[in-house]
């Protein structure tokens, strides 16, 4: 019998297991198994809990493809509400930390009747360097960059927020076919790791909307770590300003993001949907 929660940031939802108490041998199969809609649980991925050397807890997290990603942003604020809520014995605490294989990530917590509600995540500093992202490309940036995918030409700025990203900004995200664009971003051969990439219209200074292709899982209702990334490459492009807060509408709500020199602030909410236990 194995127990776990089924949560979500803004419609980015996970399968969580407490890895603490309970011991997972394949995480990787798991997460093959447990996220088929339809089939199974349902979900993009499986996140585990682990305990930790360094933080409050660790998070590993997991594809629907069965891969093991660095970081995901509406992710950590789940694990963050997830620890906040059961782990936590000392509720006048409102910060608590998150290893991670993108680095210990710093959580500020705003708490309702003792439960963890909305979460301000300290992501760190983003990363412009083609070869640190990675991307394979002849500059040491990619800001407003052209790249030909499926015989298209696009402008493309990438971002690593601990995992990679491209951003395009498009007139239009409603009408995108992404099923169809998406998988030719997500293995174009100057991305050698993959990619996540999001497609963008700016609304105004302080407004964006957003869809997302994730690479391993598809089109995903949000993605934190793609929010972040796209107000850098607003920001990076002229379109937003930094330091200021830009609301980033996705298909499963808003995250609020401010980008400075020194790191990428997110803000948003984590939501328990139920909990299970699988035979």
């Amino acid at each position: 019998m194995l127990k776990f929660t089924k949560m979500h940031g803004i419609g980015n939802d996970y399968i969580y297991i407490n890895a603490i108490n309970q011991q997972i041998d394949d995480p990787c199969a798991l997460a093959l198994k447990l996220s088929q809609r339809r089939f199974s649980v349902g979900g993009d991925g499986v996140i585990l809990i682990c305990k930790s050397d360094v933080a409050d807890a660790k998070m590993r997290m997991f594809n629907a493809d069965g891969s093991e990603g660095m970081m995901c942003g509406n992710g950590v604020r789940c694990v963050g509400k997830y620890v906040y809520d059961n782990l936590i014995t000392d509720k006048s605490r409102d910060t608590i930390t998150i290893e991670t294989l993108s680095g210990i990530k710093t959580l500020k917590i705003t708490a309702v009747n003792g439960k963890a509600q909305m979460l301000r995540v300290d992501m760190g500093k983003a990363i412009l360097k083609a070869h640190d992202i990675p991307v394979i490309y002849n500059s040491e940036t990619v800001i407003n960059k052209p790249l030909v995918v499926n015989d298209k030409e696009y402008l493309v700025t990438c971002v690593s927020m601990g995992n990679p990203h491209c951003v395009t900004f498009v007139d239009d995200v409603d009408s995108l076919e992404l099923e169809k664009i998406g998988p030719y971003f997500e293995n174009h051969e100057a991305f050698p790791q993959r990619i996540n990439t999001e497609f963008v219209k700016v609304i105004d200074e302080n407004t964006l909307q957003m869809r997302v292709w994730e690479r391993g899982s598809g089109e995903t209702w949000a993605c934190g770590t793609g929010a972040c990334a796209t107000v850098v490459a607003a920001c990076e492009n002229g379109y937003c300003k930094k330091g200021e807060d830009i609301t980033v509408h996705l298909r499963g709500g808003d995250l609020i993001i401010s980008y400075t020199d020194e790191t990428v602030f997110m803000t948003g909410p984590a939501t328990k949907v139920y909990d299970g236990v699988i035979e």
